[in-house]
């Protein structure tokens, strides 16, 4: 019997419990479905696209209405292991939220390799501030702000915990609460699979960027969420990183969502009757 390579995992055991690729293999079709919802959303939904928040082509940002203005606006940052995604096909969810009230706010940036991890999470802090910043002028309360991702978006969320904000001239207090789904949380795992040929990690990258080495500064209510049938490697960093957070006060909860894997987490997202919903609804207070 061979020796755990990572964690307490084989080397052969390793692409599916950290390469959702490999444990939801029908993930393509998962894929073109939640693309075709969110070019819809896209197409109907009142909103204003392509806002840039920096320099690259890529820093950019879709703002959809809510339904009454002056409600919470929610941040969310898609995945795709910093090597792919897009803010247009990650749109599905969106009614869901509209509907109750909740501007949402799709956050857009560049990927590896041509970028670094540390320059993906500089850039998503900084379309997080400037949605602190702008967003009254777009009906939403920025008071009320709040900040999710799915994947390396629940990643890039717990880096926003864990970043100064005041050092950036920011008030300390302005994220109110946070939803990390389905997080990237160990970062030194990445260099153990073959998506690394993409996203480049290094042992300082990892150092740089791991949630788990870096105490959350936001002291806001925290959402942990993922799916129940996602892969035991998998589940396993989102229940780290949700005692982690507990350990340094963070009032946290953690949630396995029923029947959902790693690509129909957003399925369950744009469900308003789904318990990961539900839970987001209860936590942003619409």
């Amino acid at each position: 019997m061979s020796e755990p390579a990572y964690g307490n995992f084989r080397k052969d055991e390793l692409e599916f419990q950290y390469n959702p690729r490999v444990s939801v293999p029908e993930f393509p079709e998962l894929a073109k479905v939640r693309s075709a919802k969110s070019r819809q959303v896209r197409e109907s939904a009142k909103s204003w696209l392509n806002l840039a928040y920096g320099l690259s082509p890529r820093e950019t940002l879709d703002i959809y209405a809510a339904d009454k203005a002056g409600g919470p606006v929610l941040v969310y940052i898609h995945g795709g292991y910093w090597r792919s995604g897009t803010k247009e096909d990650n749109a599905n969810f969106v009614p869901a939220f509209t509907r109750r009230g909740a501007t949402v706010v799709l956050v857009e940036y560049d990927l590896c390799p041509q970028v670094t991890v540390t320059d993906i999470v500089r850039q998503t802090r900084a379309a997080i501030a400037w949605t602190f910043n702008n967003i009254v002028r777009y009906d939403g309360d920025r008071s009320q702000l709040y900040v999710s991702g799915h994947s390396a978006g629940g990643h890039l969320t717990a880096m926003a915990l864990a970043h100064d904000w005041e050092k950036a001239g920011l008030p300390e207090a302005f994220i109110k609460g946070a939803v990390a789904m389905s997080g990237v949380h160990d970062l030194g795992m990445v260099m153990h699979i073959s998506p690394n040929e993409q996203i480049r990690m290094t042992p300082e990258i990892a150092r740089e960027n791991s949630p788990l080495l870096y105490p959350p500064r936001v002291n806001c209510p925290l959402l942990v969420a993922v799916g129940a049938v996602e892969p035991e490697g998998w589940k396993q960093m989102s229940r780290d990183y949700f005692e982690f957070c507990q350990r340094h006060g963070l009032r946290a909860e953690y949630l396995e969502v029923p029947g959902a894997n790693h690509y129909t987490m957003s399925e369950h997202l744009g469900d308003p009757n789904s318990p990961l919903a539900k839970a987001i609804f209860e936590l942003i207070g619409i």
